[in-house]
């Protein structure tokens, strides 16, 4: 009975370790080429609706990318972007520079 209780808790140890052991079970993998490029695509629909509704055009160029993930955060929460949305948006500005 003491075993079973340890290997549960050996499990549920190695489980909350795994991040920080092991930083990519943490994070997803990074998103492929078509998966980049449907992002962009997706991004360059939502970027008028979300944006430019309330900004004037800025180009990729005008920000780091860096700079444009604090904006997006920042945004996200002002125009009420989904995580996918706002994913998507950011993909656009990054590549469009």
């Amino acid at each position: 009975m003491k075993l079973k209780h340890l290997g549960v808790a050996i499990v549920g140890l190695v489980a909350i370790t795994a991040p920080f052991v092991c930083p990519s079970a943490a994070q997803p993998a990074a998103p492929g080429e078509a998966e980049r490029r449907a992002l962009f695509l997706r991004g360059a629909q939502l970027w008028p609706v979300y944006c430019n509704t309330c900004h004037n055009a800025r180009t990729g160029a005008e920000f780091s990318p860096a700079e444009w993930e604090m904006i997006i955060m920042h945004m996200r929460t002002q125009a009420n972007l989904t995580p996918e949305d706002a994913r998507a948006v950011l993909e656009y500005l990054r590549s469009s520079r």
